[in-house]
């Protein structure tokens, strides 16, 4: 299944609570039952006014279709064809 990277601008992100960052998790858990196992959310990365999500979905349009039912911002949906990091650089 192809592998998304979204971008939410949600100012004062970064000021959220542990509770309150837990209950965003419920809600967007609960958009997640109703769509499953179709899209599927792997983690995010909470920044000061941003947050970047790694998702499972067949197509954009499921990314933006959780984000519409759940009330979340999905400033950018781009689909990811790789990824790399520190060891990939040692095979050359």
């Amino acid at each position: 299944m192809p592998k998304y990277l979204i971008e939410r601008d949600l100012p004062g992100l970064g000021l959220m609570s542990p509770d309150e960052l837990a209950a965003t998790a419920a809600h967007s858990n609960s958009v997640l039952a109703s769509m499953a196992p179709a899209v599927q959310w792997q983690h995010s990365y909470v920044t000061g006014e941003k947050m970047y999500c790694v998702y499972l979905a067949p197509d954009a349009e499921a990314v933006r279709e959780h984000a519409r039912r759940g009330g979340f911002p999905a400033d950018a949906v781009n689909e990811v064809s790789g990824i790399i990091d520190p060891a990939t650089g040692e095979a050359a």
